[in-house]
């Protein structure tokens, strides 16, 4: 009796260590299903964060303009190209067609030419402004359309326009896609109104809506 009495005991003692174990297994295989789906589900959202494929039928608007239209992607290159306001000398604007202007300097001009009758007079600054074109867009640009006003900027005064004959490039013909150009602009200051000055870039177009870049600097020289 004592025999079977402890054998008992002690099959009961084993059924109780096995589920106890199973218990334990469970439970660890539990929790380490857990953490390997979260750390799945984290790899995922990890994954998501990814590059935008432009060539994605799927892709949003927003992500298209920001990521992929050359307008977007120079925006992301440089945050001034957006701002028509506020620019300095060497600074740029590109227009929503992909007309990218840049004033470079403004420059005293000397090299008059006497024999038609160019000279510099008495209590006038005459200067000559250059402009960095570049047309990024698909199609060609009339830069018969562009056209300057240069304002001082320390206490008022309106540059005349006029043409200088050396060395000029006036804004005329088109400027075609992937191309960039240097043009000049001449202007006449009286010297009163000092010399910084605002060089505001007009464009001729249906769009009402079109800003024009403000561009300040001092005339050098």
């Amino acid at each position: 009796m004592r025999v079977r009495a402890t054998t008992a005991a002690t099959a009961a003692a084993t059924a109780m260590l096995l589920a106890a174990l199973t218990a334990c297994g469970g439970s660890d295989g539990g929790n380490g299903g857990d953490k390997a789906d979260a750390k799945s589900s984290g790899g995922s959202k990890g994954s998501s964060a990814k590059d935008v494929d432009c060539g994605d039928s799927g892709i949003s608007q927003a992500d298209w303009m920001k990521h992929c239209s050359d307008e977007g992607a120079d925006s992301a290159a440089d945050g001034t190209e957006k701002k028509a306001t506020g620019l300095k000398f060497g600074g740029s604007y590109t227009w929503p067609d992909g007309l990218k202007v840049s004033v470079t300097e403004a420059k005293v001009f000397t090299d008059h030419d006497s024999e038609l009758m160019e000279s510099a007079e008495p209590g006038n600054t005459d200067f000559r402004v250059k402009l960095k074109l570049t047309n990024s867009g698909k199609s060609a640009v009339a830069l018969d359309d562009l056209s300057l006003i240069v304002e001082g900027a320390t206490n008022g005064g309106e540059a005349a326009q006029t043409a200088f004959e050396k060395g000029g490039a006036p804004l005329e013909g088109r400027l075609a896609p992937g191309v960039s150009a240097t043009k000049t602009n001449d202007n006449v200051l009286e010297t009163k109104y000092g010399k910084k000055v605002v060089v505001i870039v007009q464009r001729n177009s249906d769009d009402y809506n079109l800003d024009f870049p403000e561009f300040t600097g001092s005339i050098t020289g």
